[in-house]
C-alpha cells in the first residue's frame, strides 16, 4: 500500500515540475493563448487544456463542450475524524474505537472523469478513484472479522501499530465554479457536489514485538454503500477539502448506529 501511494506521489510530482518548466518557458515569450483540446485525454493537475505561445494575455476559451478521459488528479491527503450522533467525543460503546487524531488519515485521487465545460467559469464532472481511511486505534486489542456485529476483544499486547482500514471506490459528482485566469495563468476554484463510495475491502494491521506484523483481511462491517458531501476551495493546482459522510460508517451492527465519517485536508489537482 505504502509503495503504490509513494509511487502515485513521485508521479504527480514528476509531471507537476514537467508542466512547471514548460509554463516557465512559455512566459519568457510575449504570448500565451490556451487550446481546448475536444475527446479523449490524459491530464495531471488542472482541466487538460494547454498552452502556446501567442501574445501576453491570458485568453479563456468560453466555448461549451464534454471531455473525458484519463486523469490523476484531486490527489487528497488528510485526517479523519468520528462523528458519534453530532459529537466528535465517542460514546462509551465506541470507547474501542478511540484513535489517534493525528494518524488517522484520508487517502485518496481519481483516475477517470467525465465533464462538461458550460462557459470557462463553470463545469460539472463525474469522476471515479479510489480512497483509503486508516483509523490508528488507542487501545489494545483486537476487532474480529467476519463477526456477527463490530466486536472488540481487549488484550494486554503492546502494539506499535493497530490500525483499521477501509478501502474505498470513489465517485464524486462535482460542480466547479471558477474564476478567470489571473495574470500567472491560476484561478480559484470553489466545488461543492455529492460523493458516492463503494467498499472494496477492509483490513485490520497490527504491529508488535508480541506477535510481529499481522495484516487481517475481512469483514468488519464498513458500510457497502457511502454517500456524502463534498467542498473543495483553492488556488492555482493547491487546495483544501472537506468531506462529509451522511449514511453510518458500519452496518449491521446496532451499537455504532449513529457513528458517521468526516475527512479534511490538502488537495492537488482539479
Amino acid at each position: 500500500m505504502k509503495r503504490i501511494i509513494y509511487t502515485l506521489i513521485i508521479i504527480f510530482l514528476a509531471s507537476s515540475a514537467f508542466a512547471q518548466s514548460s509554463s516557465t518557458d512559455s512566459v519568457k515569450t510575449d504570448t500565451i493563448t490556451k487550446k481546448k483540446h475536444k475527446g479523449f485525454h490524459f491530464e495531471f493537475g488542472d482541466d487538460g487544456t494547454q498552452t502556446t505561445e501567442k501574445d501576453t494575455a491570458y485568453h479563456a476559451s468560453k466555448a461549451p463542450g464534454f471531455s473525458f478521459g484519463l486523469t490523476f488528479t484531486r490527489f487528497d491527503i488528510g485526517l479523519t475524524a468520528l462523528n458519534d450522533n453530532g459529537s466528535f467525543k465517542l460514546t462509551p460503546a465506541n470507547q474501542f474505537l478511540s484513535y489517534r487524531s493525528w494518524r488517522t488519515s484520508y487517502i485518496g485521487f481519481d483516475v477517470l472523469q467525465l465533464g462538461y465545460r458550460f462557459s470557462s467559469s463553470f463545469r460539472v464532472y463525474a469522476a471515479a478513484g479510489f480512497d483509503w481511511t486508516n483509523i490508528r486505534l488507542r487501545q489494545s486489542g483486537t476487532i474480529l472479522r467476519d463477526a456477527p456485529v463490530v466486536t472488540f476483544v481487549p488484550d494486554n499486547v503492546k502494539y506499535d501499530k493497530n490500525r483499521l482500514s477501509a478501502t474505498y471506490l470513489r465517485v464524486p459528482i462535482s460542480f466547479d465554479f471558477r474564476t478567470h485566469d489571473d495574470a500567472d495563468g491560476r484561478r480559484f476554484h470553489f466545488v461543492l457536489g455529492p460523493e458516492l463510495g463503494v467498499l472494496l475491502g477492509s483490513n485490520v494491521k497490527q504491529e508488535s514485538k508480541q506477535n510481529g506484523d499481522l495484516k487481517l483481511g475481512g469483514d468488519y462491517h464498513f458500510t457497502k454503500f457511502r454517500y456524502g458531501a463534498a467542498a473543495r476551495v483553492g488556488y492555482g493546482a493547491i487546495g483544501l477539502f472537506a468531506k462529509y459522510y451522511a449514511n453510518n460508517m458500519f452496518d449491521n451492527s446496532p451499537a455504532q448506529d449513529g457513528l458517521r465519517q468526516f475527512t479534511f485536508g490538502l488537495s492537488v489537482g482539479w
